[in-house]
């Protein structure tokens, strides 16, 4: 349970470091900085992230994310030789969470009312102070909010782990190296020919009953912040 658990936050972690700063600071420019026109061609263009389907993904991360990353540093810094790894995984299903964060965050910084805006550059706040003092901490439980669910999701994901950092259940800080999630091991215990009473069966029970706690628990914390810190507005 251990190595699963740790590959499951390891690439969850990694996807979030890459999803989290590349969609918030999308929002930010959406919101605050981008003119009608170019707000409407680059929100739908993020966007068709989300509806890309996550074979897809897995398939870019087998194919040239993972050599690439192999070839390039994990060999020449003597830190692995094989193209399935934790950052493969992470980079990969960081680009797949950008438009849950981008889009969430947008709608959460539009809901902002203008007056606290105007109130700002009337004292003489610039653009940019007004976005990190005024802006985004009104926004903030939002934007936890955003990020929490964002977590969940890729906690959840099962292709692009596949595909992109192997099947090898173990503990290892290294990201080059080759690991695997509770999703992953559920998919292995219930494929094939396995008797429906089988030991491997109820593992697998097991694990989803522990993943299914995990993303209930980040979904009601999630909940929890936007609804406690969520500032009404007039």
């Amino acid at each position: 349970m251990l190595p699963l658990m740790w590959g499951t936050l390891y690439v969850s972690f990694i996807a979030l470091v890459v999803a989290v700063p590349v969609g918030l600071f999308a929002a930010i420019y959406m919101s605050e900085y981008a003119g009608p026109r170019l707000r409407s061609v680059v929100k739908p263009v993020i966007e068709v992230l989300a509806g890309i389907p996550t074979i897809v993904y897995g398939l870019f991360a087998l194919i040239t994310v993972g050599p690439m990353l192999r070839d390039y540093f994990a060999q020449p810094l003597n830190l692995g030789s094989s193209g399935s790894s934790v950052l493969t995984a992470g980079l990969v299903m960081g680009i797949m969470l950008i438009p849950f964060v981008s889009s969430l965050s947008d709608d959460i910084i539009n809901a902002v009312p203008q007056s606290l805006r105007d109130g700002a550059l009337g004292l003489g706040s610039t653009k940019s102070e007004t976005v990190r003092k005024v802006v985004l901490p009104a926004a903030l439980p939002g934007i936890v909010g955003a990020v929490l669910l964002a977590a969940s999701r890729a906690i959840g994901e099962t292709m692009i782990v596949v595909m992109g950092a192997g099947a090898a259940a173990k503990m290892d800080l290294n990201p080059f190296e080759a690991m695997t999630t509770i999703t992953v091991k559920i998919v292995s215990q219930l494929t094939g020919d396995t008797d429906f009473r089988a030991p491997e069966t109820l593992v697998a029970f097991a694990l989803g009953l522990s993943l299914f706690i995990i993303t209930l628990g980040l979904n009601i914390l999630a909940l929890y912040v936007v609804r406690k810190y969520r500032e009404q507005y007039e």
